[in-house]
């Protein structure tokens, strides 16, 4: 729906910016930069709609917030949950079944022994209290500095649907095992990874970043070609092919610089917002 008080767009001008947050948004140092937080913002104010798309679950969305200084719209978790940061709720999840779960998790466990196992589970609000979201195996190491996790036993783990699972075994590489993965899991759910230290993520069947932001456009009556998307690892391949102008950063993921239509400098060098301020001066 057209909002009549919204800045009209120039023909060159996307009517949506989505843009993956780590590796693409922030720097190394975890930050958006005051570069790219000036050219979002001037996005924004001219009419474009900015939302957020990455793995990140609800919980780890606000430092992001706070940092661009606006609650733009989040896909989170790969696309299974849209997340409003400014009510702090969750407007939709897709999760992956009870009976799901366990099939593949003894997929997970008989082709990548050793793999520790997590599933990701999402209430109302961001920070639910009454839903444990982070649930572990025993011993689960994490690929992240910030572990939030409850450890629990395998059929706990396997008691409620979960918007993903997660499976990880240190010192292995990502490509490797979804690679392993694929050949087994079949239509019980899609594979994807956000870094290759050893971390795979399965999501529910047929959702993506792709579908996540679709499901944000839609509404707003904005085509797949007035998209334009960002993104650096494989999670973000699905979304840069769907978008009308997909951008890989510098720093991408070989998949991502071959699924891109432009690609900019990396996210240490104010890559997205190099792209930006060609249409928003």
């Amino acid at each position: 729906m057209t909002d009549p008080t919204r800045p009209t767009l120039r023909p060159n001008q996307p009517a949506l910016i989505a843009c993956d947050v780590d590796g693409t948004l922030l720097d190394e140092d975890e930050t958006v930069t005051p570069r790219t937080r000036d050219a979002v913002r001037a996005a924004v104010a001219g009419g474009a709609h900015f939302v957020l798309a990455t793995g990140r679950p609800p919980r780890w969305v606000r430092p992001v917030v706070d940092a661009l200084g606006f609650p733009p719209m989040a896909v989170c978790a790969n696309g299974a949950v849209i997340y409003d940061p400014a009510t702090d709720r969750v407007v939709s999840a897709r999760t992956l079944a009870v009976d799901v779960l366990g099939e593949l998790v003894e997929v997970a466990t008989r082709v990548i022994p050793g793999a520790g196992l997590a599933v990701e589970r999402v209430g109302d609000r961001a920070h639910d209290s009454a839903t444990p979201q982070f649930v572990s195996s025993v011993g689960y190491e994490h690929a992240w500095l910030n572990p939030d996790n409850t450890e629990v036993s395998i059929e706990d783990l396997l008691s409620a649907p979960a918007i993903k699972l997660l499976i990880r075994k240190a010192g292995a590489r990502s490509a490797d095992m979804a690679a392993e993965l694929a050949k087994h899991v079949g239509i019980a759910g899609d594979i994807t990874y956000s870094t290759n230290n050893g971390l795979v993520e399965i999501l529910p069947l047929g959702i993506s970043k792709a579908t996540g932001v679709d499901e944000v456009a839609r509404p707003l009556g904005i085509a797949d070609g007035d998209v334009a998307a960002f993104g650096d690892m494989p999670n973000d391949v699905p979304m840069l092919l769907r978008a009308g102008h997909g951008v890989a950063m510098g720093n991408a993921h070989p998949d991502v610089l071959a699924a891109a239509d432009e690609i900019t400098a990396p996210n240490t060098d104010d890559g997205v917002a190099r792209v930006l301020e060609r249409w928003w001066r």
